[in-house]
């Protein structure tokens, strides 16, 4: 009999929830060790549930990262948070995280109540320690101690690595015994078409301004791997929901394009261990935001 197929470890689910911009998808890339999420400051940067495997000899700790709870404005907004909580079923450890530079308000309030309402463990995360002083972070911890109770409380900042190997500690105390639930060498579940659609996606957010970003949408539409030239070709589509958004996302001469092409190119090769030739097209899809059956074609939130 294989020894993996009856091997008890701490192993289980920890789902990251808060309000957009907390840093949920920057810890996972730390405490992962290499790219598996995308980060932006625009709100809705993350649009799927993501789950990252951190693997030890003791544990397995399987990393649900979610979108950001926040009021909807659209389809996608209310899809997204329809995402975020129902990732809070069927986990053992709920990571309610806090941007520790931002008062407690009442968009916590309102996620918190959905945390207390899980029947499981409860971690707060204090993310972005770099950006307070001890005594802001102690005010922050008060206060959200206040609407939940916790079982742990961890202050970290991923952009410095400072305490990410605790907050896995913290993660893995509140496990329990099981089985490894992911091969040993998987650091993500996510599909490879989806990776490359967001790698793609995270440099346009990072590239554009106001309200283009929210209305960026990515699809795969190819990948062919030539193996004899070490050579992957990728073709895929921007989606906008107008033509002006076209035409900013192009920019002048297709500047702005080749511009996401090649700093896309750059993360989607250590991604693949190869060469990557990227061809990109920019469509207009109207306002496929308010469009769930669209939504769902994109893959986001429960779209796959």
């Amino acid at each position: 009999m294989d020894p993996q197929a009856v091997e008890k470890v701490q192993s289980g689910f920890a789902v990251l929830v808060g309000r957009p911009n907390t840093g949920k998808s920057t810890l996972i890339n730390a405490v992962i060790g290499t790219k598996v999420a995308i980060t932006s400051d625009t709100p809705q940067t993350t649009r799927h549930r993501l789950r990252a495997v951190v693997d030890r000899d003791d544990a397995q700790v399987v990393l649900v990262d979610t979108p950001g709870l926040h009021k909807p404005h659209d389809a996608l907004g209310e899809e997204l948070n329809r995402s975020a909580l129902l990732s809070l079923n069927d986990v053992d450890v709920v990571c309610f995280t806090i941007d520790a530079a931002q008062p407690v308000g009442r968009g916590d309030e309102w996620v918190a109540r959905h945390v207390a309402a899980a029947d499981t463990r409860r971690i707060l995360v204090v993310t972005k320690a770099d950006l307070a002083d001890a005594e802001t972070v102690q005010t922050q911890i008060d206060a959200s101690r206040r609407l939940v109770e916790f079982d742990d409380v961890v202050v970290v900042s991923a952009v410095e690595g400072f305490n990410v190997e605790g907050f896995v500690e913290s993660v893995v105390r509140l496990l329990p015994e099981g089985p490894r639930y992911f091969p040993r060498d998987m650091a993500t579940d996510q599909p490879l078409e989806v990776m490359i659609a967001e790698f793609v996606r995270e440099k346009a957010l990072r590239k554009t301004r106001d309200e283009v970003p929210h209305a960026v949408g990515v699809v795969v539409d190819d990948v062919y791997h030539d193996e004899r030239r070490d050579l992957a070709s990728i073709t895929a589509t921007l989606y906008v929901e107008r033509e002006s958004q076209k035409g900013i996302l192009i920019g002048k001469g297709g500047e702005m394009v080749a511009a996401i092409g090649t700093e896309a190119r750059a993360d989607l090769e250590r991604l693949l261990g190869t060469h990557v030739f990227l061809d990109l097209t920019v469509k207009v899809k109207r306002d496929w935001r308010r469009d769930s059956a669209q939504i769902r074609r994109f893959g986001y939130g429960e779209g796959l």
